[in-house]
């Protein structure tokens, strides 16, 4: 009878969920990491992608966007009396743009002139056509007939700091960029004469001299505040 009533008092064994008999013993934490093979656990896609462009970014921003910040923000402040930081000009964009009315004739010198836009602006040119047809040029509707790059943020500073210490030093006989070039509503376009000016361009895979545009955008509401936004950047105006 004393061993029925042990057997009685016994507890009973414990069911888990998926079905009868003893409950699975917990794996130790070294079994567990041994049979992963040492992976990690991937992030979110969301902060993949984020940390992907930050390290297309890189590391360094612009030092023409930093020299903006520290020096020709307070300096427009000063003189125009803005109240609000907000209220300062800035760069909107750059846009450099090349005409190729000889590749009426010679499609070849579209391709040349995309090479040479990409490496002078570091992205991809795009390909120009014409609105309509002329019969005294030969021109067709929409036939090739040049190339432009469109560079803003961190690109545009970097292709403005080019421009400003290396391309321009290089004119011969330099006095100075033109003071005139401005249209009235606070932008800014100088022109090239030549795409040998940017170091990145090969003398040995250029048949010939082609000049480009510049035309350099920004939020300044009259000539005056473009004027001085780009002085104060760097831009070296003639003198007159």
């Amino acid at each position: 009878m004393a061993d029925d009533k042990k057997s009685k008092e016994e507890k009973p064994e414990k069911k888990h969920a998926k079905g009868e008999g003893p409950p699975p013993t917990a794996k130790p934490e070294g079994e567990k990491k041994a049979k992963k093979g040492g992976r990690k656990e991937k992030a979110p896609a969301t902060i993949q992608a984020a940390q992907g462009k930050a390290h297309a970014k890189g590391d360094h921003p612009a030092r023409l966007a930093d020299a903006y910040k520290a020096n020709v923000v307070p300096q427009l402040m000063k003189d125009f009396g803005y109240k609000n930081p907000m209220q300062v000009p800035k760069l909107e964009k750059i846009v450099v743009n090349m005409g190729l009315g000889e590749a009426i004739t010679n499609n070849k010198l579209i391709e040349q002139a995309e090479e040479q836009m990409m490496a002078i602006s570091g992205q991809k040119a795009v390909v120009t056509r014409s609105r309509k047809s002329i019969a005294n040029f030969k021109l067709r509707e929409n036939q090739p007939i040049g190339v432009m790059a469109t560079l803003r943020k961190d690109r545009m500073y970097e292709f403005l700091d080019r421009l400003l210490s290396t391309a321009l030093p290089r004119v011969r006989d330099f006095k100075g960029v033109s003071p005139k070039g401005f249209d009235g509503r606070g932008n800014y376009t100088l022109g090239l004469r030549d795409q040998l000016l940017f170091p990145e361009i090969d003398y040995m895979k250029v048949d010939k001299a082609r000049g480009m545009n510049v035309s350099v955008v920004t939020t300044a509401k009259t000539d005056e505040e473009a004027r001085k936004l780009l002085q104060f950047i760097g831009m070296p105006f003639r003198q007159n």
